[in-house]
């Protein structure tokens, strides 16, 4: 059987979103899968909500685009509303708990940002709302699981704020379920081993970030 996965992440400008998607794609072409990531760059100015889609699997990847995702993950309120037309009935759905508010991230650790409008054939599938609700502040209950991670309380008061979007990797692979964590961290490795030669410290730190996002994902998938 053809394993397969595909990811949709959004978040705030500067939250790691794209960095994040980056060392996926990576991490699965080190382990020789296909995989396709693409952001989204559009009109928004710096302050948006950025979106990244990836997909890995064992075979070729037959379209760039994709209506609903296997792991679909949101950073902010506002990327719950950008990103909730990926979600179905069998996603995996992952949100920062503790957020809500945009942490404290260097753009130096977190890398490239992109801000885009969520594309068309999403649209198309939409969720609607009640008279009088307000999409900020819904979760899709209707997803096959819903797991809440406070990434932003676990960098702030464990580890460091730079580190938020490791943890957040941490719990996408591990929701994922298709790459190894020794592929992941080499394209960590990859992506910021320069950060890394600079402060030493901030390697252990990625590291430890990343163990935390996939024990809190395994934690609630045996609470499930």
């Amino acid at each position: 059987m053809n394993k397969s996965v595909k990811i949709a992440i959004a978040g705030e400008g500067g939250q790691g979103v794209q960095s994040i998607a980056d060392i996926i794609a990576e991490a699965g072409n080190e382990e020789g899968l296909e995989a396709l990531y693409i952001p989204n760059f559009g009109i928004e100015q710096r302050g948006g909500v950025s979106v990244a889609y990836v997909q890995i699997a064992e075979k070729l990847i037959g379209s760039p685009k994709f209506e609903k995702g296997d792991v679909v993950v949101a950073l902010s309120k506002r990327a719950v509303d950008r990103i909730i037309p990926y979600v179905g009935s069998n996603t995996i759905f992952v949100y920062d708990n503790s957020l809500i508010y945009i942490p404290e991230v260097s753009d130096e650790v977190v890398g490239l940002q992109s801000y885009e409008t969520v594309a068309p054939e999403a649209q198309t599938n939409g969720f609607s709302l009640k008279e009088g609700e307000h999409n900020h502040y819904l979760i899709p209950h209707y997803a096959d699981k819903v797991i809440g991670v406070p990434a932003t309380d676990i960098a702030k008061k464990e580890l460091h704020p730079r580190v938020f979007n490791i943890v957040i990797l941490g719990a996408v692979i591990e929701a994922a379920g298709i790459l190894s964590q020794e592929s992941v961290k080499n394209a960590m490795e990859n992506n910021l081993g320069s950060k890394f030669e600079k402060n030493p410290q901030l390697r252990q730190l990625n590291i430890d970030a990343l163990q935390k996002g996939i024990q809190k994902i395994k934690e609630a998938l045996v609470r499930s």
